[in-house]
C-alpha cells in the first residue's frame, strides 16, 4: 500500500493522480487552482446555486427540460433565473414568449423576466432580429458565456439554470472552467445512440469534478389520446441500464405532450400544468436545501 509520504513523493515530482493525492499536503491544490480559473459573478449579484443542464448531442430536448425545471422550482416559491449559454441556438425567450430586448444600466446588463417573474438572459434578446444568425468562432463565444455571467445583474436567486449547447467543445468546457456550478443535469433520449452520447456528457463531467445530479428522458413515450397505453415511439428505453451502469439517478422521463409543444409555440410556456418533472424539482430543492443546512452546521 502507499504511504502518505511516497504520495507527497509523486505530487512533487508533477504526477499527481487524484489517488496520489488524496490525504497528502498538496491535496487541496488542484481545488485552488480550479477555483483561481472561476470569474467574478457581477458584483451586484449572488447565486446560491448554479445547474448546468447537458447533453451529448443536440435535439433531445435540453432546453425544454431547462425550462420546465426553472418554472417549477419557480413555482415553489424559489428565486429562479436561466442563462441561455446555447448562443447560436437560442431557444429560451421564444418558449417564455419575450421579445423585448435586454437593457444596460451604469450596474450592468438587466436581464429580462417571464411572466413570472423568472429572469432570462440569451443572446437572443441582444439582437437586432431574432432569426439572425450568430456567426462567431468559439472564443468569442465563449466569451459571451462569460459575460451573461460577469456582467448580468442577476441580483438575488435561489437557482441559475445554465441551458449548455450540445457537445462537449469550446462553450461547455468554457462553463465548467469559468463557472462555480454545483451539479449538472444530464439530458438524454430513449434511442440506442444515445447511450453512448450521455456516457461522452457524463465522462466530461467526471474529469472536470462536476457533480452530476442525474439523468433526464425526454420524449420517452407517446400517450394514446383514447385508451391511454403508453407507445414507445423511439423504441424500448435504455434509461434504466444507464443509469445503472454509470451510477448516477434518473431524475424523470417526460413524454411527447402536444399541449405542452403548443404552449411552446405560443410563448406560454409557463402555463403548462403536467408534473412530469415535479419529482425532480422535489430533489434538486431537498438537495440543496440540505447543503445549505450542512453549510452552516460547519460554519458554526
Amino acid at each position: 500500500m502507499e504511504t502518505t509520504e511516497e504520495k507527497g513523493k509523486s505530487c512533487s515530482d508533477g504526477e499527481c493522480t487524484e489517488e496520489s493525492c488524496e490525504g497528502c499536503e498538496h491535496s487541496n491544490q488542484s481545488l485552488h487552482s480550479k477555483q483561481d480559473l472561476y470569474e467574478d459573478l457581477n458584483q451586484y449579484s449572488s447565486i446560491k446555486n448554479v445547474i448546468g443542464v447537458v447533453s451529448g448531442k443536440g435535439g433531445v430536448g435540453k432546453s425544454f427540460v431547462t425550462a420546465m425545471l426553472a418554472v417549477l422550482l419557480n413555482r415553489k416559491g424559489a428565486k429562479v433565473g436561466i442563462l441561455d449559454a446555447d448562443i447560436t441556438g437560442p431557444s429560451i425567450p421564444k418558449m417564455f414568449g419575450i421579445n423585448r430586448k435586454a437593457m444596460a444600466s451604469e450596474l450592468g446588463i438587466i436581464p429580462e423576466v417571464t411572466e413570472k417573474d423568472i429572469k432570462v438572459m440569451s443572446v437572443n434578446l441582444l439582437l437586432d432580429e431574432e432569426d439572425a444568425p450568430v456567426i462567431w468562432r468559439g472564443p468569442i463565444l465563449a466569451n459571451m458565456v462569460k459575460q451573461f455571467w460577469t456582467e448580468v445583474v442577476w441580483e438575488d436567486l435561489d437557482y441559475l439554470f445554465i441551458d449548455m449547447p450540445p457537445g462537449t467543445g469550446d462553450v461547455p468546457l468554457t462553463v465548467f472552467q469559468s463557472i462555480p456550478l454545483d451539479g449538472i443535469i444530464i439530458v438524454t433520449s430513449p434511442q440506442d445512440l444515445v447511450s453512448m452520447i450521455v456516457k461522452k456528457a457524463y465522462h466530461m463531467a467526471k474529469m472536470m469534478k462536476i457533480p452530476i445530479l442525474g439523468l433526464v428522458e425526454n420524449m420517452s413515450y407517446v400517450k394514446c389520446p383514447d385508451c391511454g397505453k403508453e407507445i414507445n415511439i423511439f423504441g424500448e428505453s435504455k434509461l434504466n441500464d444507464i443509469a445503472n451502469e454509470i451510477g448516477i439517478d434518473i431524475l424523470g422521463r417526460i413524454p411527447i405532450d402536444p399541449v405542452v409543444t403548443q404552449l411552446v409555440d405560443k410563448g406560454e410556456f409557463e402555463r403548462f400544468s403536467c408534473d412530469y418533472l415535479m419529482d425532480a424539482a422535489e430533489k434538486i430543492s431537498e438537495l440543496f436545501a440540505e447543503q445549505e443546512e450542512s453549510d452552516r452546521s460547519f460554519e458554526q
